[in-house]
């Protein structure tokens, strides 16, 4: 297992469309291992291959919004390859999104409140279930990056420049 470096907007690398998953293979499970350590120490709830690199059509998500009873989180960890996204909702619902491709940033993003879902997960296993709540807009979040759409291109002009300039001075105050 590898951590792997995410990339950051505004990396043009994250504008690439992601191609479908040939096969699901011992590769492919050992990217989906290193996705999930990656992000699990960001830490975040989902990563799109294409934010570590790779411009392939597959997900990991873990929404751990369970808690043990000692008050840790519960891990559910979730695999999509080549998800598709059908029927979504004409109902929208605001959440307010953050991104580890756009780091300490967040803004309210108006998405379908439900959608169902077809992927396959890291056995080749075909599913299909309908999302909704954070499930459902956080599978939509990760579907945009295999499109080559970050969160903040939701946004107005103007709130995403904001975002991109406060991004930028966070950049300098670190070098």
């Amino acid at each position: 297992m590898a951590l792997l470096p995410i990339l950051e907007v505004p990396d043009p690398r994250l504008r690439t469309i992601s191609t479908p998953v040939e096969s699901v293979d011992d590769a492919l499970r050992a990217l989906i291992a290193d996705m999930f350590d990656t992000m699990y120490d960001a830490p975040g709830i989902g990563l799109a291959a294409i934010q570590v690199g790779v411009p392939k059509r597959v997900i990991v998500m873990d929404l751990q919004e369970k808690e043990d009873e000692d008050g840790k989180a519960i891990r559910e960890p979730r695999v999509f390859i080549n998800p598709e996204i059908l029927d979504p909702s004409d109902d929208q619902s605001v959440y307010t999104e953050g991104c580890l491709s756009v780091p300490d940033q967040y803004a309210d993003v108006e998405r379908p409140a439900q959608c169902r879902v077809k992927w396959l997960d890291e056995d080749g296993k075909a599913h299909d279930e309908i999302f909704e709540g954070l499930l459902a807009t956080c599978i939509q979040h990760e579907m945009d990056h295999l499109q080559g759409i970050v969160f903040i291109d939701h946004l107005s002009r103007l709130k995403r420049d904001m975002i991109l300039k406060k991004l930028a001075k966070a950049r300098k105050t670190a070098a």
